[in-house]
């Protein structure tokens, strides 16, 4: 089994940064892309960002510019940096990968989610 721990949520003030982590644990082979999904009240879940395994990086058009995504393959774990957070930013934060362990074929992986909170 794989698990997805988030954390680095919470409230900031409009303007204000966060950064987020996450890492992946158990029967771990190989991750392929990791990233971030948000959920806001009332909307459905969308995409934040992905970073492949080489570093490739994509991002909602809403962040462009505002988010960085990192990770660290050595420590399967994904960041992250949200700078110039907006009212619009908040949201419940998921981590995804996309994994492949020693029984079962690449598929994909959630966290529990991190609330962030920006406020005016």
């Amino acid at each position: 089994q794989v698990q997805l721990v988030e954390s680095g949520g919470g409230l900031v003030q409009a303007g204000g940064s966060l950064r987020l982590s996450c890492v992946a644990s158990g029967s771990i082979a190989s991750i392929n892309a990791m990233g971030w999904y948000r959920q806001a009240p009332g909307k459905q879940r969308e995409l934040v960002a992905t970073i492949t395994g080489g570093g490739v990086t994509n991002f909602a058009d809403s962040v462009k510019g505002r988010f960085t995504i990192t990770r660290d393959n050595a420590k399967n774990t994904v960041y992250l940096q949200m700078n110039s957070l907006k009212p619009e930013d908040t949201a419940v934060y998921y981590c995804n990968a996309r994994t492949r362990t020693a029984w079962l074929p690449f598929q994909d992986y959630w966290g529990q989610g991190t609330q962030v909170t920006v406020s005016t």
